[in-house]
């Protein structure tokens, strides 16, 4: 399928004519260049491209998930290359879909794929009767990016959450393609490292 099928217009990322495809109808070398981006994107959870390599394959080839519905993945192609990929799994029998993950290629960032294959994968959690899209969004780099980031999360959670910034975090895209942030788990990856639970209505 192409991607002005998804309502985009080819002409305004660039005149790049690009391809969003199932990820099972990926080649090998296609998915091992998937597996590249989680470990040079995401290297806190997947260290090594064998790692990544596991991962892309268990999710594609298994997409039944607790008798939820089916997940899915789509990935971003221009000619052969993999540009990106995005996928999601099916929770509360189908009406609620999670968003994971969301890659881009480094030297592809920047470019509206991303956004692209966000608004393909609401598109399709929407023809299966899904109502809402999240994602959990760790803030655990050093230092933290976001202001709840090395921040007492059970001093005052909503006024904190009035007052989110995202710096330099993931959240900011999100927040920009109409997710608002639905709640928080405070130390989920260590003290002061919190994980940001975003959603939106499809």
């Amino acid at each position: 399928m192409f991607l002005r099928e998804y309502g985009f217009n080819p002409e305004i990322y660039g005149g790049i004519e690009m391809k969003i495809v199932n990820m099972q109808t990926l080649n090998p070398t296609q998915r091992t260049q998937a597996a590249q981006m989680l470990t040079d994107e995401l290297p806190l959870g997947w260290a090594t491209l064998a790692d990544a390599f596991e991962e892309v394959t268990d999710r594609v080839d298994n997409l039944e998930r607790d008798g939820d519905g089916e997940a899915l993945f789509l990935a971003a192609v221009e000619e052969e290359e993999v540009l990106g990929w995005i996928g999601m799994l099916p929770s509360y029998s189908g009406r609620v879909y999670e968003l994971h993950p969301l890659v881009v290629r480094r030297d592809q960032q920047r470019k509206g794929i991303g956004t692209m294959l966000v608004r393909a994968l609401e598109k399709e959690a929407g023809k299966r009767g899904g109502l809402t899209l999240y994602l959990g969004a760790d803030d655990e780099r050093p230092g933290g990016e976001t202001s709840l980031a090395n921040a007492d999360l059970y001093d005052d959670l909503p006024r904190r959450l009035r007052e989110f910034e995202a710096g330099t975090h993931q959240a900011s895209f999100y927040m920009k393609l109409g997710f608002k942030i639905i709640g928080v788990m405070p130390d989920a990856n260590g003290t002061g490292k919190p994980d940001i639970f975003l959603a939106k209505r499809l």
